[in-house]
């Protein structure tokens, strides 16, 4: 019941909503198949998935696999990133499910209000970073600009559209689930301090999609994003 409602109140949010002028919003979700109360984190990742102006991602976890369950999606890379936001942010402790926008707000839970907000806080704000990507055959071009000097790192994210899992162990044992966006990789194609234009070549192989990501050094604020078309 509680997945339904959250699921419901997230429809009606998301429905016609008006989404950044200045490129995608970038909503993480550090999960797991172990944890019993993520399903209805997924619920919601679904419905942000099918907005164009928002890039959803479900980054699973392996902390939780000694519960009985090894997440088939799980790695150690997004248990450090999300680590990585906890010291950021000056927590010492780090939950499932939790929605991180932005690379700012932290949201623990399935609130769906909550997140929807802090989607709409970000709307149209101007980070002072400009990204354009052009297609050119197998590769694309990537123009980076920036207004002021900082550290900052482009990342290359792929991930799985869908996936249903048959869930044997844990506290989800016996339940089908299904993830969306499931990030299968996550790596820095270059680190960058802004103080001139970058200009990359990025070749994108197989059939993931794919989305680059510019963020500050050091989990820092996401300053820009675009989806790679295929």
């Amino acid at each position: 019941m509680r997945a339904i409602l959250a699921a419901l109140t997230a429809s009606a949010l998301f429905s016609g909503a008006a989404l950044a002028d200045d490129g995608p919003v970038v909503v993480e979700l550090f999960t797991s198949q172990g944890c019993s109360s993520c399903p209805p984190a997924h619920e919601i990742l679904d419905l942000l998935a099918a907005e164009p102006e928002i890039i959803a991602l479900a980054l699973h976890v392996d902390y939780w696999d000694y519960l009985g369950w090894r997440d088939s999606f799980g790695s150690a890379q997004n248990s450090e990133r999300q680590q990585a936001y906890a010291r950021a942010a000056g927590q010492r402790t780090v939950y499932t499910p939790q929605f991180i926008v932005e690379g700012q707000d932290h949201i623990i839970g399935a609130k769906a209000m909550e997140v929807m907000s802090r989607i709409r806080a970000h709307e149209g704000i101007e980070t002072g970073v400009d990204l354009v990507v052009e297609r050119s055959g197998d590769l694309h071009l990537v123009s980076l600009t920036a207004a002021e000097t900082a550290p900052m790192v482009v990342q290359l994210v792929r991930y799985l559209p869908h996936q249903d899992v048959e869930v044997l162990g844990g506290e989800n044992a016996g339940r089908q689930l299904s993830y969306s966006n499931i990030v299968t990789r996550w790596d820095i194609i270059a680190d960058w301090d802004g103080a001139g234009p970058l200009t990359l070549d990025v070749e994108i192989s197989g059939s993931d999609p794919a989305v680059l990501i510019v963020q500050g050094a050091g989990a820092g604020p996401i300053l820009a994003a675009a989806r790679f078309d295929r």
